[in-house]
């Protein structure tokens, strides 16, 4: 429970200096100890422009398990490519209060690698 709280006290910092908009929109993460999750969201109207998770059922037939590194760097590279189609490649990255390695640095990376810029 205690990290769980420091977690969510992690991201409330966090969130206090960083903001989405329509042109540079957040790119959030979440994790999970059996999927990730990651959106695009615009905080000035509150609205989620693009999602995307490890449990998609498109996502499933491709990498199956959606818990490791392999899984978010097959969901950064995925997200990289659903955002530019959208138009959207400039993005604020909102690591979630998580450390910046593991699964949540995979992803980074890969979306980095395939044209995001954060």
């Amino acid at each position: 429970m205690r990290k769980l709280k420091g977690r969510e006290r992690r991201h409330r910092s966090i969130r206090r200096k960083i903001a989405g908009t329509a042109e540079k929109p957040r790119l959030s993460v979440f994790r999970s100890s059996k999927n990730l999750y990651a959106q695009l969201v615009d905080d000035l109207r509150g609205r989620t422009l693009l999602s995307f998770a490890t449990n998609a059922p498109d996502f499933k037939k491709k990498v199956g398990y959606g818990g490791n590194k392999k899984a978010a760097r097959f969901l950064g590279e995925e997200m990289a490519k659903r955002a530019a189609a959208k138009g959207f490649a400039k993005v604020v990255f909102d690591r979630g209060g998580y450390r910046f390695h593991g699964r949540v640095k995979e992803f980074a990376d890969a979306a980095r690698k395939n044209g995001m810029a954060f």
